[in-house]
């Protein structure tokens, strides 16, 4: 890996992919497609991009079934511990709606509702991903959403991987649906015979997918845009260069736009990092994505002082921050901007993918400055509650009326003073 010192850091600031015009206009026909005719555009680009002519969107109970005995009792038993500790999590999310009263009679609050429907988009190809089900599934499910629908696209045999299913099946999704790229997105924001549409749409996808859902958002509401994954590594001396390394890999195994950065302030364990990974590369399965990624997208900055070092992990605001310093606490004290934070040698960011509890939905490309994980608050809405007495109105209601005026607004302005008469 590269070293420089963190004058250059800014360097590494990436804008979101936008797509190419070319892309937009593919998307926008599609999603036109999918409006006009439903289930039957749907099977068509099913059958030109994932090559599988489908019969029935749906997924059945014997595939489910089927799923289940292609796992072991011990692969199924994880998911079901994974899913406890994110259930776990999420569950101290929740909030309740309340109410507060004034001694003139005024009643002001706030009610919390869940969203009636949510889709949840995961995404396939590459690889299969139980654990995008679980994150997204489970916080609509704590926010006590009654329907949740997820779609996710089938491989040549028609099939989804076996792994999903059953998360999904543990989760009590009802709805599953072989489906994906836009034509899915399409399928949630607009409805057809088979699919019904939703409220908002959560989960990653490719450049397509993100496209789709930026395009629908207003007819349903989205999560984000998500971005290449993110790790930043803040390190001082006391950092272990063989787990800086594979940590490092652990994203930019993902995909050939990922980026992999080490923030330190020793020059010692920075040049041992880079030599680590080179070596650590040599034998990764996906050597071709990790190196990519590591070529383009990865660096190590090397810092005057961990005040510096901070400022610069600020700077980056990234999806995941690992934090290998004497005392992780105290330097985590001063962080400002990440999706999610590692303290300590022993918190390796998968942890957080797959297991310890919290959203692995996180804020990409610099977006941690303003955006925070995937949580409940995403699957409800808060209805303001307004109850004036006829005490507050006399005593509120001439204020009222000429603050309506200030703003050249008289029907507002009489519409009160109609109740003070």
């Amino acid at each position: 890996m590269k070293i420089e010192r963190v004058s250059s850091a800014v360097s590494l600031k990436r804008t979101l992919d936008q797509g190419t015009e070319e892309q937009r206009k593919d998307v926008l026909a599609i999603l036109n497609d999918v409006a006009n005719d439903g289930d039957q555009a749907i099977i068509r680009y099913t059958e030109k991009f994932d090559r599988v002519l489908l019969e029935d969107l749906k997924v059945t109970k014997e595939e489910i079934a089927t799923a289940y005995s292609s796992l072991t009792d011990e692969i199924i038993e994880i998911i079901k511990e994974a899913a406890a500790n994110i259930e776990d999590y999420h569950s101290r999310q929740v909030r309740q709606s309340w109410m507060t009263m004034q001694e003139n009679g005024t009643m002001l609050g706030q009610k919390i509702t869940p969203l009636d429907a949510v889709g949840v988009y995961v995404p396939g190809g590459k690889a299969a991903y139980p654990s995008s089900v679980l994150m997204n599934v489970i916080p609509a499910k704590v926010a006590g959403v009654k329907r949740i629908v997820m779609v996710s696209p089938p491989s040549q045999d028609g099939s989804l991987p076996p792994g999903v299913l059953v998360a999904a099946n543990e989760l009590g999704v009802q709805e599953i649906y072989k489906v994906g790229g836009a034509q899915a997105i399409g399928a949630l924001a607009y409805g057809t015979d088979t699919i019904k549409p939703v409220d908002k749409i959560v989960g990653p996808g490719n450049i397509y997918v993100a496209l789709a859902k930026r395009e629908v958002f207003g007819s349903v509401d989205i999560d984000m845009i998500a971005g290449p994954s993110e790790i930043v590594v803040l390190a001082d001396e006391t950092g272990r260069a063989n787990e800086i390394a594979a940590d490092l890999l652990s994203q930019a195994e993902h995909d050939e736009r990922a980026s992999s950065i080490l923030v330190t302030t020793s020059m010692e364990l920075a040049e041992a990092v880079s030599i680590e990974v080179e070596k650590q590369l040599s034998d990764l399965p996906r050597k071709e994505i990790a190196e990519a990624s590591i070529r383009d997208f990865g660096a190590i900055y090397v810092t005057n002082g961990m005040d510096e070092a901070i400022e610069t992990v600020n700077d980056l605001a990234a999806e995941h921050l690992e934090i290998m310093t004497a005392d992780p606490m105290a330097t985590m004290s001063k962080i400002r901007h990440a999706g999610a934070i590692f303290l300590g040698r022993f918190s390796s960011e998968p942890i957080g993918d797959y297991f310890a509890g919290p959203n692995h939905v996180l804020p990409t490309n610099g977006t941690a400055r303003f955006s925070s994980p995937l949580s409940v608050d995403d699957f409800v809405k808060k209805s303001s509650i307004i109850s004036y007495s006829e005490q507050a109105i006399k005593e509120n209601g001439a204020k009222i009326a000429a603050f309506a005026r200030l703003e050249g607004l008289d029907a507002h302005a009489r519409a009160i003073e109609e109740r003070l008469k």
